[in-house]
Parts: structure tokens; sequence; C-alpha cells
């Protein structure tokens, strides 16, 4: 705590410790009781026992959803899917910032083309439209079908524009000067200098590429669908019982809807989960800095 405060500011700060620390373990309630849920046999969870503990400890849940070809089909799929759909991500957001963050001195219809770009984030031409397209290009039931039609978020060019203009004019000036070129300047002096922003659009790429799921059911057949799709056709099928074999129905005696649901909530969040943390303080500064102007 901070010296010099008067007792006044002292009990303020107190209460702001105490108040946070209240609201931060509030958030991850629900958090624990998912994974006590996906821990806990049938029985408990049925019963409605299990809390912020599992009762009557269980790895069945996570058996049943793991022990399957199609679980490291789909896994495969959504891994490829992050890493091409997350590097074209970035790779476009920054070529499309980066002449978009120029006065309109250097690039005269400038003010054109960030309207355009906005009026994309506002409206799109809709589910039909997006799916016939995909079609006539012969892209469905292919990875290029889950990319492709996201490559430019529009949000996350409006993000690395206004990073972009907050590095000072006369460092690109001196590196004109010095007769760099657009390429270089953009590659060695831009993105160095705008890490923040790059860690914070690639976080937004990657923990959509992973949690998406609707795009995959209605352009991908149900062999190649990504995690997240495949982990919503599990609900859907253990609800429809008659769609169960006998070895999946004896494998069920010990489950139940609620204790499946959680695993897969736990297995679909547990990458992100390891991947945010070496991310967090860039991602923090970049939200920051990257929305300090329009």
């Amino acid at each position: 705590m901070s010296s010099g405060l008067s007792r006044g500011q002292r009990v303020f700060e107190i209460f702001n410790i105490v108040f946070l620390t209240l609201a931060a373990f509030a958030c991850l309630v629900p958090f624990i009781h998912i994974v006590a849920v996906s821990f806990s046999n049938s029985a408990a969870v049925q019963g409605g026992m299990v809390n912020l503990w599992p009762v009557n400890f269980t790895i069945e849940p996570y058996k049943y959803v793991m022990e399957r070809g199609e679980f490291w089909r789909s896994f495969g799929t959504t891994l490829q899917r992050v890493a091409i759909g997350a590097t074209l991500n970035v790779l476009l957001v920054v070529l499309t910032a980066y002449p978009l963050s120029k006065s309109v001195r250097k690039l005269k219809a400038r003010t054109i083309y960030v309207w355009i770009f906005f009026f994309v984030m506002l409206f799109n031409g809709g589910l039909i439209p997006n799916y016939l397209l995909v079609k006539e290009l012969n892209l469905l039931n292919t990875i290029w079908a889950l990319v492709l039609p996201g490559a430019v978020p529009v949000f996350s060019v409006i993000l690395m524009l206004n990073f972009f203009r907050e590095i000072p004019d006369e460092l690109e000036e001196a590196a004109y000067v010095d007769g760099a070129g657009h390429w270089r300047i953009l590659f060695q002096m831009y993105i160095p200098l705008s890490l923040p922003a790059v860690a914070t659009i690639s976080l937004f790429a990657i923990v959509g590429h992973w949690n998406t799921w609707f795009d995959g059911l209605i352009y991908m057949k149900s062999e190649n669908y990504p995690l997240q799709t495949y982990l919503q056709t599990i609900i859907s099928s253990f609800q429809n019982m008659e769609s169960l074999s006998a070895t999946d129905l004896m494998s069920l005696a010990n489950l139940n809807d609620r204790s499946i649901k959680a695993a897969q909530l736990i297995l679909g969040a547990l990458p992100v989960l390891c991947v945010y943390p070496f991310l967090q303080k860039y991602f923090v500064k970049g939200i920051r800095l990257g929305g300090v102007k329009g």
C-alpha cells in the first residue's frame, strides 16, 4: 500500500483491493464449477451435489470425448485453421492498416477507403450470399472456406491503423532520407515498434478461429469438422440417444449431458488459456494505445 496517504485514501484503497479481489473470484467461480462438474460422476452431477470441488472423481467425460478418432481429426483441422487463418489475418491486417494510416496528403482516397471498411464492419452480405459465394469458388469442405471469408477483420484493421498513426512521422522521414522504401519501413520499423498491437490482433485471430463453430457446420462435411463444431455435435448426438451405438450407450452409464458439456468446454478453452498469459501484457497495452485516436 502506498505511503503518505490520508486515512480516507487508505480506506478507499483497501476497499478497492477487497472489491476487486471479490470480483475476480466471482469471475472464476463459474469456471471452477465447470471444472468440478467435468470431473464428477453422473449421479453427483444429476443430484446437484457438485459445487466447487469434484464429487466421486472420474475422467469418464474426457475419455468419452477424447477416445475417438473424430476428436483428434477435428483437433488437427482446428490447428491447421488457426495456423493458416491467424497468420493470414495478421499479415493482411498489417498490409491494409499501413497505407490507411497515412495522411490524406500521402494517400488521396484514404477517407473513402476508411469509410468502406467501416461500412463493411457494420453490414455484410448475409449467410446465404456468403454460402453461395464459397460454393461458386469451389471452396466447400476445404480449409480455405474457414479462413478466407474472414481474412481481413475490420476491427483489427482499425486497431492497427490507430497504432501505426501513433508512430512519429519523423521516424519515417528519416528512413526515407536513408533510402528505405515502404516495405523496409513497414517490416523493419513499424512492425517492431507495434508489437503490442500485433500481439493483440494475433490473440483476436487465434481466439476467433479456435472458438468459431458455425461456419464449420455449414461449409464442411462431418469428417472435416473443426474442433468446436465437432464438440457441438457431441451434445446433439448425446441428446438424440437413438443415434448412439451400443458401445456409446455403455460408456454413457456414468455420464450425463452436463458432465460432457463441461468436459468439452474445458477442452475447448484449454489451449487458449495456455496461450493468453504470454500475450496478456501486450494485449492490454495494444488495446489502450490502439484506441487513442481514429
